[in-house]
């Protein structure tokens, strides 16, 4: 078979997918090391987009590959539910040494963050034998039907309805939209208030089994939650005998400088999902629970043919132990310090940027007009990522108007690529605003 240059791979692509799987950034990969990839022409990338956040610890980690080959040599496949083996519970011991949730705590592997968010929401309903699931604005949460209907954004789920009932959406606490003329603090005070409110005005507290967030926005902006409304929240379920989950997907795994974000926030969730950068860039995830939670799901009412796939599992494993041998958290705090300082240097020079906002690595800032949080530059931040594109740095966009600029690249990325990345960014947004 010949060898396709980039633009024949998306002609092919053209040809064969359906448009609906959509191209979110111009590029294409052959190979890939660390945090950089070769595209079909040969020529090398930065990436900051790390997989969407699936990366932490770089492309191809010697130990995940080698894990990988050793144990499809071995087991690739019998369902857990058809023949147990041994991978499974040694990657929920992991977990659950990474994770304790209460005294005891118990485990269940997904394929995927969408599937441990699925499970995780039939897990809480059985658990408290309520329906309702309270979530927020700007969530992502996955594609499938129930996490579908608990991700905001419209443009996600056109003429996908109806959604799943008993949903109920509240507005998150986002300071940079909502807080104009309050100080951070007041505007907490003020946010807790209107939760409060909206919980007596939107659904019955009591016929509520769940409130399911992101500590950290993931699609809708990379937006950290306050650590008093976090811990609001924690309130609001103990008294009403709610539980909370976390939906970890993306912000786990160091990206934050913590193995979780909540560990940001002193609060410790009843249950809590992942995927993403726990497999190494292998397709599992995972729900974390209280013990007595896990167990009041019924035999037979959660998993599938592949969560907890030996050769996934066996990747995780190889790769949790690379993140603690190279201190994945210790990276993430670095990557996010220097990019924090780039971007807070280049907003005084582009009023555009209308803040710098995250937690650790998981950083990004959006682009509004008259620094107005109302009137987003979804055009510039799409203009400045297929500029970045051209000069070999593939980058993200996020939020609801698509106006946020993130950086998910692999925590081992080296400084020279990272600052190489931010000059980049820098470079070619002066130019798009005029001021190069």
């Amino acid at each position: 078979m010949e060898t396709k240059n980039s633009e024949a791979l998306f002609q092919w692509r053209k040809e064969v997918v359906t448009n609906g799987v959509s191209v979110f950034n111009p590029s294409t990969a052959v190979s890939a090391k660390g945090a950089i990839i070769t595209n079909a022409d040969g020529q090398e990338l930065i990436d900051f987009g790390g997989g969407i956040g699936v990366l932490n610890s770089g492309h191809c980690p010697e130990p995940v590959v080698k894990a990988i080959q050793e144990q499809a040599a071995k087991l690739i496949h019998t369902c857990f539910n058809v023949a147990t083996y041994d991978v499974y519970m040694k990657l929920a011991d992991e977990l659950i040494e990474l994770f304790p949730h209460g005294e005891k705590t118990k485990v269940m592997l997904t394929g995927s963050g969408a599937e441990s968010v699925e499970n995780a929401i039939k897990i809480a309903r059985q658990a408290t034998k309520k329906q309702g699931i309270i979530c927020f604005t700007d969530a992502f949460h996955g594609r499938t039907m129930m996490a579908m209907t608990l991700t905001a954004k419209p443009a996600y789920k056109y003429n996908c309805g109806p959604f799943a009932p008993e949903v109920y959406r509240f507005r998150y606490p986002n300071h940079f939209r909502y807080g104009k003329g309050l100080s951070y603090d007041d505007f907490v005070k003020r946010e807790i208030t209107l939760l409060r409110e909206s919980l007596m005005t939107t659904v019955d507290p009591n016929n509520c089994a769940a409130i399911i967030v992101e500590p950290v926005l993931g699609e809708g902006g990379f937006v950290p939650m306050p650590k008093a409304y976090m811990q609001e929240l924690r309130k609001i379920c103990d008294e009403f005998g709610i539980l909370l989950i976390l939906d970890e997907v993306q912000s786990g795994f160091g990206r934050t400088g913590k193995w979780a974000a909540y560990q940001h926030y002193d609060v410790t969730p009843d249950l809590s999902t992942w995927a993403k950068s726990m497999g190494g860039g292998m397709p599992i995830g995972c729900v974390i629970g209280k013990a007595e939670i896990m167990d009041a799901a019924q035999p037979g009412t959660i998993g599938g043919t592949y969560p907890g796939n030996p050769v996934c599992a066996a990747a995780a494993l190889a790769n949790i132990k690379y993140m603690k041998e190279i201190d994945i958290n210790r990276l993430g705090q670095k990557v996010g310090e220097i990019c924090r300082t780039r971007f807070e240097a280049l907003r005084e020079k582009c009023p555009e940027i209308g803040e710098v906002r995250g937690l650790g690595a998981m950083i990004a800032f959006p682009l509004v007009e008259d620094g107005d949080p109302w009137k987003p530059a979804a055009k510039l931040c799409n203009d400045l990522m297929h500029a970045c594109a051209k000069r070999g740095l593939i980058l993200l966009s996020a939020g609801t108007h698509k106006n946020v600029i993130r950086v998910l690249s692999p925590l081992v990325i080296t400084e020279d690529q990272l600052n190489a990345g931010l000059t980049i960014i820098e470079e070619e947004l002066m130019t798009l605003t005029g001021r190069a």
